[in-house]
């Protein structure tokens, strides 16, 4: 099988993974070591974190690491993993659709075979019909490309004010159709907690939603049971990385002694995820 039907079937397979006969649960890293140690716990795919990323390159998040740099990351995750890998792509480095769509064919170059967009606006929302002008864009990327990535919608409501809750859902509502109708195959109403309205949000729309894990979230099998489609991680096991260096750093240098640094992963066992490399 060449590469490019090796993505091919990488894409299908993910795309198969969406059927909502059960969640899928995805890990999301922010670096090539961290995508090989969650290919190597039995995870079905690998999604990226755009925060993760930009932050391993040197950047804030918020597109502020240069797409080059983050096209190389997602190339060297998705090389050193068998497993379909998802790019976060944030609002997809690109003033226009064309351009999303320029970013999305440099992705799918990069290996990848699914995409999350969000339809953030310099601190607003953008405007329904452009927000699905740009995932129609990234769905003809792929077209071309002859990749059928999965398209992961996000319907950035909730992370922004509201003072009416019914004109918010609303608006989701109908904007996660907007996006569907031009391609998008998921929707990922991010911030969304409120388990009664994210169950009518999925009833709602009848389509694969993804929601994104955090403390006190309910349970799979209670996701599972409103339907939801996916969980994903997003930045969380990005930040709980860097939380545990900080504390056993910090540890070191107020006790001046090293057992903070003792590990359950140490480096003969990071060493043996590349060793087939």
């Amino acid at each position: 099988m060449t590469t490019s039907q090796q993505q091919v079937a990488k894409a299908q397979a993910f795309r198969k993974m969406h059927d909502r006969s059960n969640v899928l649960l995805l890990p999301n890293a922010w670096d090539a070591g961290s995508a090989r140690l969650f290919a190597s716990r039995g995870f079905a795919a690998i999604a990226t974190t755009s925060g993760g990323v930009a932050w391993s390159l040197g950047y804030a998040d918020g597109e502020q690491a240069p797409l080059d740099e983050v096209l190389a990351a997602i190339a060297r995750i998705a090389r050193v993993t068998a497993l379909p890998v998802t790019a976060d792509i944030e609002a997809g480095y690109g003033e226009t659709a064309a351009a999303v769509g320029e970013t999305v064919r440099a992705v799918i170059e990069a290996g990848a075979v699914g995409i999350n967009l969000e339809d953030s606006l310099h601190g607003g929302l953008r405007d329904v019909n452009g927000a699905a002008a740009r995932i129609a864009a990234a769905r003809a990327a792929g077209a071309d490309a002859g990749v059928p990535i999965v398209i992961n919608a996000r319907v950035d409501a909730w992370i922004r004010p509201a003072k009416d809750d019914a004109a918010r859902f609303a608006d989701a509502v109908n904007r996660a159709r907007a996006y569907l109708a031009a391609g998008a195959d998921c929707v990922y109403p991010i911030g969304l907690g409120d388990i009664a309205v994210l169950e009518a949000f999925v009833r709602e729309l009848d389509a694969p939603v993804n929601v994104g894990a955090r403390p006190g979230l309910p349970g799979l099998n209670e996701l599972a049971r409103i339907g939801v489609a996916r969980v994903s991680m997003a930045t969380r096991l990005a930040t709980i990385a860097l939380g545990a260096a900080d504390a056993a750093a910090q540890a070191v240098r107020s006790s001046g002694g090293f057992d903070s640094l003792e590990s359950t992963l140490g480096h003969a066992d990071a060493q043996r995820l590349f060793a087939q490399d």
